[in-house]
């Protein structure tokens, strides 16, 4: 199936990452101590589709209006000087951290269990 898909994409694997956006917006907000966070919220995205399916900048911002309610910021002016549209920005935002609430879920206790079943297995 993977040769399908590449002949789909006429072998165009090229895909934009919000980093460069994420830094650049950053450092424009005045914002550069939240880059690790930051960063690190992006490094997560990629464990979900929203690569594929929202511009990499939009992400960027997304993961910049996560850490800046995180850490108590008033980047509301900032945000206001983008011209983005918020809702967008909110939506990407409760995506990553429905994510997070997904993943928190899954329990040490739950993970042992499936190790055990599959220990069981001849």
């Amino acid at each position: 199936m993977e040769m399908k898909i590449l002949e789909a994409l006429n072998y165009y694997l090229v895909v934009f990452h919000p980093y460069r956006s994420l830094a650049q917006f950053l450092q424009d907000a005045g914002q550069s101590d939240l880059t690790q966070f930051t960063w690190g919220l992006v490094n997560d995205t990629y464990k979900m589709d929203l690569i594929l399916i929202h511009p990499p900048h939009l992400i960027a911002l997304a993961c910049i209006y996560i850490a800046s309610v995180f850490k108590d910021r008033d980047t509301t002016a900032w945000f206001e000087e983008l011209r983005v549209d918020m809702n967008v920005v909110k939506n990407i935002s409760m995506e990553i951290l429905d994510f997070y609430e997904n993943h928190r879920m899954i329990t040490e206790e739950r993970i042992s269990a499936a190790f055990n079943k599959l220990a069981l297995k001849p």
